[in-house]
């Protein structure tokens, strides 16, 4: 891109609004933005084995921790991570290439995208991600030979850019608190103060029931629960049947002061492994058989992308991740009928995240927030997210899904890694993360850098 076209889309005084002075924290905003030059750029990453997490169909083993680097003319630096997921971003590009290779290949669109930034100049990161995403889109179309490359992918590939870009903003203009990045024309939609935040686990296909059941007395009340079971389609609902019905024997009778009807809810997520709208609806009868459908708070992408299926007759909510890349595909999903929506700052960007939280705050579609398995940082930057989205349905607390715990093998050694490993907000209690006045005032931790990753960049 032409330096004079990309300085004019990432500075694009329309993407923000930040046109009247807001006080947050008692720190009154400024009229406008500094212009940002950068100066210098860097990129690495780390590989974080996984004890193997199973879905759609396969596993990973791998988690791959990119990390970027931004220095401005002034002298600030902006430093960003990212955990990339290839599997959930396009299976494809996972299937045809060994583990490491569709990392490097997301690594490899990363790379392309804080490269093109050396030199240029922008004024907030949510113009600069529009004025990016096209083009890494463009290039990871290339070097993956598909022509509909999934924008996940892309959005995936930049998570490490674009929080390097929102760390930076932030040194720039002296912002020390998250609510003061929210640009105005996103504010409403993360307007919310949750005193506490469900801490969602999430539990592989083939998980036994038992498990689950210990995860409940352990004080989860809300867990994600993959579906869509290995096998032929026939093969795929006898077992997911099977495991409905183990489920709620296990669990069903359980109870939480978290829910308006006091019973622990099921979210299902059957990552688009489900062909047709008949199959769910036979996995929806079995559960009104065995009493277990009024507990069913929400499935998750049900059907595979290109299934454009109403379902907004299914007596159930129906969320959409993956298949929500922008806000525009967040806008079709909501017009076939999906009432929830799976938030993903940690996978799809801040940037990209705001624009969908305050879609579906106008269009009155609840959120939660989902993992991408990431390490203990991006946890904390989704959490931004989560305690302040409105309540969802039923609940009495603010959703975030976080697995990283039952999957990294050195998940205890990426805790020391946070800036505020020790915070109150850290660690789970008894289900739920404690997100109280301390919590906002050091906007989590996310704004003071990792000095283990500043490392790995220097």
């Amino acid at each position: 891109m032409k330096r004079r076209t990309f300085i004019a889309h990432a500075t694009a005084a329309t993407t923000f609004g930040l046109t009247l002075p807001f006080v947050t924290h008692g720190m009154p905003h400024p009229v406008q933005d500094k212009t940002i030059r950068i100066s210098e750029v860097n990129a690495n990453f780390e590989r974080e084995p996984l004890h193997p997490y199973r879905f759609k169909g396969s596993a990973i083993t791998d988690s791959w921790q990119a990390a970027t680097l931004m220095k401005s003319e002034a002298g600030h630096t902006g430093l960003g991570l990212g955990t990339q997921g290839v599997l959930w971003s396009d299976a494809r590009v996972f299937a045809q290439h060994s583990e490491s290779g569709g990392n490097a290949i997301m690594y490899a669109m990363t790379e392309r995208a804080i490269q093109m930034l050396k030199g240029e100049s922008f004024t907030n990161p949510v113009a600069l991600l529009d004025s990016l995403f096209p083009e890494v889109l463009a290039y990871g179309k290339k070097i993956t030979g598909l022509a509909d490359l999934r924008k996940t992918f892309a959005l995936n590939a930049l998570v490490a850019v674009d929080n390097a870009a929102w760390m930076l903003y932030a040194r720039e203009n002296g912002y020390t608190h998250f609510d003061q990045l929210i640009p105005e024309a996103y504010r409403p939609g993360l307007s919310y103060r949750h005193d506490r935040v469900a801490s969602i686990p999430s539990f592989a296909v083939g998980t036994d029931a038992q498990r689950i059941k210990e995860a409940a007395q352990e004080g989860y009340f809300i867990m994600k629960l993959k579906t869509g079971a290995a096998g032929t389609q026939k093969e795929m609902i006898e077992k997911d049947i099977a495991f409905l019905s183990a489920l709620h024997k296990a669990i069903g009778h359980f109870e939480t002061p978290y829910t308006a009807n006091g019973k622990i809810p099921y979210y299902f997520d059957a990552n688009g492994r489900y062909e047709k709208k008949e199959t769910l609806e036979r996995f929806l009868d079995h559960a009104r058989k065995i009493g277990a459908f009024d507990q069913i708070a929400v499935i998750e992408e049900p059907f595979p992308e290109e299934n454009e299926s109403y379902v907004g007759d299914l007596g159930v909510r129906v969320a959409s991740d993956e298949s929500a890349h922008t806000v525009e595909d967040a806008a079709h999903r909501i017009e076939l009928g999906y009432t929830a929506i799976a938030l993903k700052a940690i996978a799809k960007t801040m940037s990209m995240t705001m624009k969908i939280a305050q879609l579906a705050y106008e269009k009155n579609i609840p959120c939660f927030c989902a993992d991408l398995t990431v390490n203990p940082i991006l946890v904390d930057w989704n959490k931004n997210i989560a305690a302040r989205l409105q309540p969802f349905p039923g609940m009495h607390v603010g959703l975030q899904e976080t697995n990283g715990h039952q999957y990294y093998k050195r998940w205890d050694k990426l805790v020391q890694f946070h800036s505020m490993p020790d915070a109150s907000w850290i660690n789970t209690q008894k289900g739920v993360y404690p997100t109280d006045s301390t919590f906002y005032d050091k906007s989590g931790g996310i704004l003071v850098p990792s000095a283990h990753y500043a490392d790995l960049l220097a």
